[in-house]
């Protein structure tokens, strides 16, 4: 199981998981009451039970205090698996929120770009326009600067090591 949860944390595991420790705690539950009566049939004397029959009652009690131990062994390891899960599944978030930061980070400028570029601009009107605008090869050179700047972006971040 703790193989399934670091290898694909996906819903069926936590969900096994989960009904792990539900069949756990139903175990407790039908062990309790019986280590209980096993007890009370040691600590008191009847009639009905030799005093030969004890040492058997002993060991039926010694069986429910160690399964009873198991018991709990076993619930803390499927607590440790749900943890082991939680922390499995917010990793794979964290790398799927780096890529998607990465690449609204390199659309973000393009975006600036285009939106500057993509105003109605009369070059007749004011020479504070846009030169850019009359070039013959303006759009290429806006295609351009926008591969560059994405390149230049992608250089940085793998040179951070963020990708």
């Amino acid at each position: 199981m703790e193989e399934r949860v670091l290898i694909s944390p996906v819903p069926e595991t936590f969900l096994a998981i989960r009904r792990l420790k539900r069949d756990l705690l139903a175990v407790r539950h039908a062990v309790w009451p019986a280590r209980d009566a096993l007890n009370l049939l040691l600590i008191e004397e009847h009639a009905l039970i030799r005093p030969g029959t004890k040492v058997f009652f002993r060991d039926c009690y010694d069986h429910t205090i160690q399964l009873m131990d198991m018991v709990e062994t076993f619930r803390e390891m499927a607590s440790g698996l749900v943890d082991e899960y939680m922390s499995a599944v917010s990793n794979r978030m964290n790398e799927i929120m780096k890529v998607l930061t990465v690449m609204a980070t390199i659309f973000i400028p393009l975006t600036f770009i285009v939106g500057v570029y993509g105003m109605n601009f009369d070059t007749k009107a004011s020479p504070w326009n846009m030169p850019e605008l009359t070039w013959a090869y303006g759009y290429p050179a806006l295609l351009l600067l926008m591969a560059a700047v994405s390149g230049g972006m992608l250089y940085y971040f793998r040179r951070k090591r963020w990708i």
